[in-house]
């Protein structure tokens, strides 16, 4: 079967989009080809630097004939109606049309017969559709043709155009369309500079072979391969070891299409500069990659540069001028950092009241603040020293304002930590100026300072309570303030750290003084536990229903309402919930048991609820776990259809002298034995254990359907037996709420 060849030959594709256009045009082509009937057997897209590829194997010669029909107006109908029906069909006269039964009478069907074009044909259609509605983040016009009306577009200068479809046996055809004036042909260039002349192509196989001899690597990925072989070979023959970094790799692989690998060096002087900001320097400014001594794992005054050339003098002149501009760049960086120090991260606070965190929220200031105040809240539960933690909250954005995380944003935090312990503070406060971002993502890592967790705990809850205070919440992918990722570094920090926290209480107390200073300028100076001291609990929270069923309120603190702060907190709290859902998830945990656990009343200990579902998850596989899920839902399905038709609740005790058989007083004592011994092992955080407990009912229960019988005529006695089967609903509501458990 032929193959097509597509190649798109232009000036130089930013690096950063060329693995999405590459995708872009594998979609689009091979879309509109399914869409046409031309299946395929295989596609591959390429990219460099100049060219944008597409290689579709296995296409029919032909589309398939296809055979339609058109049901048109009845036997008998208006002229007018069959006139417009024959001009729909493509018929000359009625008689080609059919006639067929209907259960309304008799019809016309016009059976039309479509056949197949040919493949050539319709690709010479597909592939100037997709060049002209190609979906680059920017793109371009250019030359006199740009002034005109639907002047193409491209994301730089597009000069030549090829399109070849052929079996392997025959030389292929140049598929006939021209786009922007480019008519598609078979020739195309290698190397700008190594291999400029142009040669002819027919398929991959021969495109591949002689763009290899033209000095180019069509395949970005073996591009990736050959940059960090080399580079690992280069470093490794003078001893050294490469500081891999898959963003710039790719990158870098995204600049070259003949990769050819240096090493440079820089003055030794310049390592006294910490070893972020010469990495960032480096990378940034030359696109270059560090090296650093194998045995003690620091960084050296050498680089590894990646080339398009094969110089005539071996590279020396392209190593020596990414030398140059290295030795200024870090030059400019070293100043930055010792102008830095002069000034100590205290004395830059003040300017802070005079830039805006958010004009809802207030300047930095008053978020330095907050963060302050919370982080020696937090600071006792996470066994910090509260000096530590609120000094460290003091300093922690300090470095924002510096001249280095002016010039490289990314070492904000690192820079921080650098300074701080260049001006004499503890080591627990300078690594939580750093570690406070922390995680940044789900592979970054956990703080485990004390000090640390204060301070990142803190920064996430007010970056969360703040925004949910002003209704500045994620919709769809939109997601501005990046509060999903503060929303999963709160849960990572309190999971892998094993805190024991109220969420819902600190959220409320951190509403409470944000809501304070926000109107007076002055957060409340009780300690939280006075501001929430365990008044609320969050009731029935609904994750799938996206509810939360009622915040219970004892008591007013600050003059605050529930209304106030209560329906944002529960719209907080289910997206906490989510967050944990997906997490979960990913680990293997099923969503209905998060649901479960989530539903009952003050479920918000993450570390709790985790350490559930956990040992709910491994109970419900075995078998005692399966007979107390199928003892609970016989009763709970008969409680359900009861309650619906009688528009009632079954709720409260039931009245034992209304017991009238031995398996109605046999369950009630069970009942009563369950419970008890569910509420010590809950007390002990022993959920298997009380899970048992409720296990063991489910013989009673199973007697109590074989001998009881529950609709009987004396109401009274109805309502009692029904109310003895909701107490079985009620014991289980202390694990979890079964009702929310699938099987």
């Amino acid at each position: 079967m032929p193959d097509l060849l597509l190649e798109l030959f232009s000036e130089e594709i930013p690096a950063r989009m060329q693995a999405r256009a590459a995708e872009d045009l594998r979609k689009g082509v091979t879309d509109r080809l399914v869409e046409a009937g031309l299946t395929y057997e295989g596609v591959k897209a390429f990219v460099t630097p100049r060219r944008l590829a597409l290689a579709v194997h296995g296409v029919p010669v032909r589309q398939p004939d296809l055979r339609e029909e058109k049901k048109g107006p009845r036997v008998g109908a208006p002229e007018n109606a069959i006139a417009g029906f024959l001009k729909a069909a493509g018929l000359k006269s009625i008689g080609e049309a059919k006639v067929q039964p209907d259960k309304k009478g008799d019809f016309y069907v016009a059976v039309i017969d479509r056949p197949g074009r040919a493949a050539l044909e319709v690709i010479a259609e597909i592939l100037p559709a997709v060049i002209k509605s190609f979906p680059w983040p920017k793109s371009m016009r250019w030359g006199a043709a740009s002034a005109e009306p639907g002047a193409l577009t491209w994301v730089r200068p597009l000069h030549a155009i090829v399109a070849t479809f052929g079996p392997e046996t025959e030389d292929p055809d140049i598929v006939p369309f021209t786009v922007g004036g480019i008519a598609a042909g078979n020739e195309t260039r290698g190397h700008r500079f190594l291999a400029p002349q142009k040669f002819t192509v027919r398929r991959l196989a021969d495109y591949q072979q002689k763009l290899d001899k033209a000095k180019v690597v069509l395949d970005a990925e073996r591009r990736r391969k050959i940059i960090l072989t080399e580079a690992k070979q280069l470093a490794f023959a003078q001893g050294l070891e490469l500081v891999e970094d898959e963003g710039l790799l790719a990158e870098v692989a995204g600049l070259v299409e003949w990769p050819v690998v240096l090493m440079g060096s820089f003055d030794q002087t310049f390592l006294q500069i910490p070893e972020e900001v010469i990495r960032a320097t480096i990378r940034n400014n030359q696109k270059c990659f560090v090296l650093r001594d194998a045995a003690h794992a620091k960084l050296i005054d050498k680089f590894i540069l990646v080339s398009n050339m094969e110089a005539d003098d071996g590279g020396k002149a392209i190593v020596a001028g990414n030398e140059r501009v290295i030795r200024a760049r870090l030059s400019d960086a070293k100043f930055f950092y010792e102008t830095d120090l002069e000034v100590p991260l205290e004395h830059r606070l003040p300017k802070f009241k005079d830039i805006v965190f958010h004009e809802k929220l207030g300047s930095q200031a008053d978020r330095i603040e907050r963060i302050e105040r919370l982080a020696g809240e937090l600071a006792p539960l996470v066994g910090a020293d509260v000096a530590k933690a609120k000094r460290a909250a003091r300093l922690c954005k300090a470095d924002l304002l510096t001249e280095m995380v002016g010039e490289f944003p990314e070492l904000q935090g690192t820079m921080g930590k650098y300074y701080a312990e260049a001006q004499g503070e503890d080591e627990a406060v300078a690594h939580a100026c750093e570690d406070h971002y922390r995680p940044k993502g789900p592979d970054d890592l956990v703080p485990s300072e004390p000090v640390a967790i204060a301070v990142a705990l803190a920064d996430k809850i007010d970056t969360l309570v703040g925004f949910w205070a002003i209704d500045e919440k994620p919709t769809g992918s939109k997601d501005p303030y990046a509060l999903r990722r503060a929303a999963l570094g709160v849960l990572r920090l309190v999971l892998s750290n094993r805190l024991r926290m109220r969420i819902f209480n600190w959220l409320f107390a951190h509403t409470v003084a944000l809501k304070t200073q926000m109107e007076s300028s002055i957060i409340p100076s009780e300690p939280y536990s006075a501001l929430m001291p365990d008044n609320y609990v969050i009731v029935g929270l609904d994750v799938g229903k996206r509810i939360v069923q009622d915040i219970k309120q004892h008591g007013t603190p600050a003059g605050l309402s529930k209304e106030s702060i209560g329906p944002p907190l529960a719209e907080l709290m289910i997206f906490f919930a989510d967050r944990l859902k997906g997490q979960l998830r990913e680990q293997g945990a099923r969503h209905d048991l998060v649901d479960s656990v989530f539903a009952l009343e003050g479920q918000d200990d993450f570390f709790l609820i985790v350490h559930r579902v956990e040992a709910l998850g491994k109970f419900l596989d075995t078998e005692d776990g399966k007979n107390l899920l199928a003892g609970y839902k016989r009763a709970a399905n008969i409680i359900r259809i009861e309650e619906k038709k009688d528009s009632r609740d079954y709720t409260g005790a039931p009245d034992r002298e209304l017991y009238k058989q031995d398996e109605e007083e046999k369950l009630a004592f069970e009942i009563d034995r369950a419970k008890l011994g569910t509420q010590r092992a809950i007390a002990n955080e022993d959920f298997e254990g009380a899970m048992s407990h409720l296990a063991r009912l489910r013989p009673y229960v199973d007697a109590f359907f074989e001998k009881v019988t529950v609709n009987v005529e004396d109401k009274p006695l109805r309502e009692n037996r029904l109310k003895l089967l909701n107490e079985i609903r009620a014991a289980t509501r202390a694990v979890a709420d079964f009702s929310k458990i699938e099987g």
